[in-house]
């Protein structure tokens, strides 16, 4: 059997996610034909429905019940949200030393916007799974953090991106008020009656959750070239932004490491703690984007866009090798074949 290429093993260990194709290939269909005049209208105000109806799915998904459960994690779930929200930010805001001679404003800006999101769920729960750590409170702690993510999100973002592109108003505050938060109340109220159905239809309606984000990347896309926009990157511009993000990834993933360790948590605890405390949510990011920053949304979410694969390639790596550590260590040890011997056997006749 002829050994595999070097780049057939490197697309297997890093592969690309069939969602960040789709997205790639949603902002290519942005670059060649973007929406413009009546078109683009339509595009927005589809965008606009599709938002509310991602956080109302959301709203009706998350179980009050699972949520209240997991509170006797407290202290995992606090070490998540700080991390998620406290040590993010902060370099984000150590990030714009860089600016003007690594990044621009705007990708600093989109740079900071992709530290203020809420962490992922799906994709944590999924490596903490596969590296045999603490599920239910990776689910926790991603359900936690997106409950937390969004009223924090938005008042950070007004905060620390006020006097910036995002532009943020009373107006903002009003759409982020209308396009988020009240969807996902109303997810929570009516749980009781859809959240059967939602269960149920779960395949269907995450499709749905995805194709309403690629629409929503199209809209945001689409203006960012009406408005000529993507002049203003260079490919240097966007290789300084990876290697930014490589640098901003490795660092949380190191501190969530040796942080939970030094907090004392078992190691199932310590696992659910690196995946959920060092990811950041496409997901939840891209709808909360076209909010905040409007007409602007396409440079924003591009690090964000970025950092998703990133983070997908890397925590995949690093999941199987944990995977395989804690196979490695539930194996039993062979037992010693002397002592396995049973002595002075009787011949068998009776005496």
């Amino acid at each position: 059997m002829p050994r595999p290429s070097f780049l057939s093993r490197f697309a297997r260990g890093f592969p690309l996610d069939p969602y960040i194709a789709a997205l790639l290939g949603t902002v290519l269909l942005a670059v060649l034909l973007p929406a413009r005049g009546q078109a683009a209208t339509v595009a927005d105000g589809a965008s606009k429905v599709v938002v509310a109806l991602l956080f109302f799915l959301y709203g009706a998904r998350l179980s009050t019940e699972e949520t209240v459960a997991g509170l006797r994690h407290w202290r995992l779930h606090t070490t998540v949200l700080a991390c998620t929200f406290v040590v993010f930010p902060l370099l984000g805001l150590a990030a714009g030393g860089l600016v003007p001679h690594v990044l621009t404003p705007e990708l600093h800006d989109g740079l900071l916007f992709l530290c203020l999101v809420p962490s992922t769920v799906q994709s944590s729960i999924a490596f903490t799974s596969m590296a045999r750590g603490n599920v239910a409170a990776a689910i926790c702690a991603g359900s936690f953090s997106s409950i937390v993510g969004i009223v924090l999100t938005p008042l950070f973002a007004a905060a620390l991106l006020g006097n910036s592109g995002a532009g943020f108003s009373l107006d903002s505050l009003l759409s982020i008020v209308l396009q988020l938060l009240v969807p996902f109340l109303a997810g929570q109220v009516l749980r009781r009656w859809v959240g059967g159905f939602l269960g149920r239809h779960r395949t269907v309606l995450g499709r749905v959750d995805r194709a309403s984000v690629l629409l929503v990347v199209y809209a945001a896309f689409s203006a960012g070239m009406v408005r000529g926009i993507w002049h203003q990157v260079t490919p240097w511009r966007l290789l300084a932004l990876l290697g930014v993000e490589a640098v901003l990834l490795s660092f949380m993933l190191t501190f969530t490491t040796y942080g939970a360790r030094r907090l004392g948590f078992p190691r199932e605890d310590r696992i659910a703690i690196v995946f959920a405390g060092s990811k950041k949510s496409l997901a939840a990011g891209l709808p909360m984007a076209t909010v905040l920053f409007g007409a602007d949304a396409s440079l924003a979410v591009l690090p964000l866009m970025l950092f998703h694969q990133l983070q997908l390639m890397v925590c995949a790596v690093l999941a199987k090798r944990y995977g395989r550590e804690a196979e490695a260590a539930a194996v039993p040890a062979a037992p010693d074949t002397a002592a396995a011997e049973p002595a002075n056997v009787p011949s068998g006749r009776a005496g």
